[in-house]
């Protein structure tokens, strides 16, 4: 799975400092979710249980 976590965090102008912040994460897992070297949880269970991310969480 390939993250689009770097286009659309540009296309928002939201820097990593900003994004860190607000996601309560270091530095480091951004960097490594944006190059792909970082699975979350999230996307896990989505593959295990064979469905898509959308189709497993939903917004309230």
């Amino acid at each position: 799975m390939r993250s689009m976590i770097k286009m659309l965090r540009n296309k928002l102008g939201i820097t990593k400092a900003i994004l860190t912040k607000e996601c309560g994460v270091v530095r480091q897992t951004i960097n490594c979710i944006e190059n792909d070297k970082y699975e979350p949880l999230a996307l896990k269970m989505a593959k295990v249980l064979n469905s898509r991310i959308d189709e497993v969480f939903m917004y309230d």
